[in-house]
């Protein structure tokens, strides 16, 4: 789970600096004449609507991940119960082979 944070963190941190950028446009495109305003003001709404799609992408992906996160978890937690049971009854076993083998001197 710890690579799927580092990733959707990084993946936080290219939308963000895609968000900085279409705002850097939005200012080129305020000094631009006319003529090549309009360009990048169309070029500037495709961004802002891809920037939207890629959002909306990532919104669920990470929902989608941590659903199948959620799912795992509850899967492999008898499992993990069970084997904390055995792991205590070996230490116990283990106390009891170690008093056995020196407590009869």
């Amino acid at each position: 789970m710890e690579e799927n944070k580092s990733t959707a963190k990084d993946i936080e941190s290219v939308l963000k600096e895609i968000g900085e950028k279409i705002e850097e446009l939005v200012k080129k495109g305020a000094e631009a004449g006319m003529e090549a305003k309009e360009e990048i003001e169309k070029k500037i709404q495709d961004l802002k609507d891809n920037k939207t799609t890629l959002e909306e992408e990532f919104r669920k992906g990470k929902e989608m991940l941590e659903r199948e996160f959620q799912e795992k978890k509850e899967e492999f937690e008898p499992k993990f119960q069970e084997s904390k049971g055995f792991f205590k009854e070996s230490l116990r076993q283990l106390g009891l082979a170690f008093k056995t083998l020196f407590g009869n001197k």
